[in-house]
């Protein structure tokens, strides 16, 4: 549940404690219990209750005797007693809720050994503590290692170093019983600290690791579940989940205790509904139970020899036929029910542009070539061919604009030189037609001249 400081303001900004991924208040944390008797007082003459819950590494949760009367809030970290040395934690709750989580998880209020806060965690406890929460994932290398080594069948999965640095817990897992004393010895000689090694089950190591589940959200064991109830495939089977264990199981490797949560509610709702395995006898034939809707309370039978042809009925006229058959008699047939649930097929969703069709991708493309838009230039041989060829008929055609071609070629930096012949090519061209048109008209002008001259001398 989340703390005061997480709410919005009111401009509907969040306000949150700015703390980068952890709650300042330590409201936010998994497994932590909202304190909502904080802003009421006691009544008078009665004195706060003097126990105080210290959170751990990973959830781990203790409880400890205020008996320094010391002015503690939520949040505030503390120097605690151990057995040997004192332990650093966070003050997690405070007050009348601790009596109430204390008499939940059976804690004695007067046990034979009293452990007690000393203070609030100096400075220098801090520093201390948070170097050997640093050497923790290198000794959890080595640890895994060195149980390789000596072949042992076990897991370890955490490691937790007491806040004075004088101990170290080694939190595994197996499956049978491990005879570890050597790797202790190991450990000691390696890591040079007292040495604690605990086995927790599958379910409690998920617990304390925390993950996200395949529904998405974190796991419920590391956030707020805190009781492991005993979870079974016939869970599995009244709410009709096919029995597939890697479906089922969850990242401990048992069965999800989420199949516990509406298990209750689908138990009441079968209480209505008639046993799958009774057949509904008629004069048509005998018919036997294929599906059932737990929560619509609707049935589907197929007579036996016509297994593909199902007929839907409601769970109250199942009843009705089970206690006509109980009379030994027998009803016409399953359709006369079953045409009182024909129900007009509606479309309410019409897939007009098409964007759902499994195979719009499927089409094949056409196999398209893009076609070159570039102006071929024509080999100049042919125009030289045909101007030297034909020297008396006037050329008319006009010789090409040598500017577009060295437009063109501009884009192609590589053929500059063979653009530059091309121009050449074409400026030769140019001056062979001006020079065939000149001579063309000077000796169409001469025989004029010539026939000009001769008239005038005749006439003389």
């Amino acid at each position: 549940m989340a703390c005061g400081t997480c709410s919005t303001g009111k401009d509907g900004q969040p306000k949150g404690c700015k703390s980068n991924g952890t709650c300042g208040t330590d409201s936010c944390n998994k497994l932590t219990v909202f304190d909502w008797l904080a802003n009421m007082s006691l009544p008078n003459g009665e004195k706060p209750f003097d126990w105080v819950e210290v959170r751990f590494k990973n959830g781990r949760k203790e409880y400890y005797k205020n008996t320094e009367n010391l002015t503690l809030a939520i949040g505030d970290v503390v120097a605690t007693q151990e057995q040997s040395g004192h332990d650093i934690g966070m003050a997690t709750l405070t007050g009348e809720l601790v009596r109430v989580q204390m008499k939940r998880k059976k804690v004695s209020e007067k046990p034979e050994t009293v452990l007690k806060i000393y203070r609030k965690a100096s400075q220098k406890d801090i520093d201390i503590w948070s170097e050997a929460r640093d050497r923790e994932d290198a000794m959890k290398v080595k640890a895994r290692q060195f149980a390789i080594e000596l072949k042992l069948k076990m897991k370890i999965s955490d490691i937790e170093f007491q806040g004075d640095a004088s101990k170290a817990t080694f939190y595994y897992t197996a499956e049978e019983r491990v005879d570890f004393r050597e790797l202790i010895k190991l450990f000691a000689r390696e890591f040079r600290t007292r040495i604690e090694m605990k086995q927790v089950g599958f379910r409690q190591e998920a617990a304390r690791l925390g993950g996200i589940g395949s529904c998405g959200r974190e796991l419920c064991c590391s956030t707020w579940l805190t009781d492991f109830r005993s979870v079974s495939t016939s869970a599995a089977r009244y709410q009709q989940l096919s029995l597939n264990p890697q479906k089922l199981a969850g990242q401990c490797g048992k069965l999800k205790c989420c199949l516990n949560y509406e298990l209750d509610s689908y138990l009441d709702a079968l209480k209505t509904l008639p046993k799958p395995e009774i057949k509904l006898y008629t004069k048509k034939g005998t018919a036997v139970c294929q599906k059932t809707d737990i929560f619509q309370g609707h049935l589907w039978y197929a007579y036996e020899g016509e297994w593909m042809n199902w007929h839907k009925i409601t769970k109250d006229q199942a009843n009705e036929i089970i206690a006509i058959n109980k009379n030994k008699e027998k009803i016409e047939s399953l359709e006369e029910y079953a045409l009182e649930l024909v129900e007009d097929t509606k479309t309410e969703f019409e897939n007009v542009v098409g964007q759902d069709s499994l195979t719009r991708f499927d089409s094949p493309k056409g196999n398209k070539k893009r076609k070159n838009n570039k102006r071929r230039v024509k080999p100049q041989n042919s125009t030289n061919n045909t101007t030297t060829n034909k020297p008396n008929k006037p050329n008319t055609n006009k010789p090409r604009n040598t500017n577009k071609t060295s437009t063109t070629n501009k884009s192609n930096t590589p053929n500059k030189a063979g653009n530059a012949n091309k121009s050449n090519n074409t400026n030769k061209a140019a001056n062979a037609n001006k020079s065939n048109k000149t001579s063309n008209t000077n000796k169409t002008r001469n025989p004029n001249k010539n026939s000009n001259t001769n008239k005038t001398n005749d006439a003389k």
